[in-house]
């Protein structure tokens, strides 16, 4: 998974000038899809997703919600997003931003896309979306 450009910046501060992360008093983290890349110039309105009934999902910034392993971060429990109620979308890509914000800490494309169609619920199964650092 790739940062933002605005994420990037943001760890070089805190790096070589000991500016604080403006986004790290956030307590959850919300868990975007989209139907292409967003890229590093994007935010998590870029490409996201829009069937009717889409929304981010809200997860815990917390040890019960994510284990971090080496330089691996993981979902511990199940990622559901709403239920497509009309229209469609073939989702692609997932982003990760802290909770309210726009700004992309982390997007990666899908193993497989996923077509969405009404009645169709997306979800991500524990253990399933995976986050590393090079």
């Amino acid at each position: 998974m790739s940062k933002s450009n605005a994420t990037e910046t943001d760890l070089l501060n805190l790096v070589f000038k000991a500016t604080a992360l403006p986004w790290n008093a956030a307590t959850q983290l919300d868990v975007h899809l989209h139907t292409a890349d967003p890229g590093e110039a994007g935010t998590s309105s870029t490409s996201e997703a829009t069937y009717t009934g889409y929304a981010a999902v809200t997860v815990s910034r917390s040890g019960s919600a994510w284990t971090v392993s080496g330089n691996t971060a993981t979902n511990v429990g199940l990622i559901q997003f709403p239920q497509c109620s009309g229209g469609s979308n073939t989702i692609t890509h997932v982003s990760i931003t802290p909770n309210g914000s726009t700004q992309i800490l982390y997007s990666g494309a899908l193993n497989s896309s996923l077509a969405v169609s009404n009645g169709i619920q997306p979800q991500i199964a524990a253990s399933q979306l995976t986050i590393s650092e090079e």
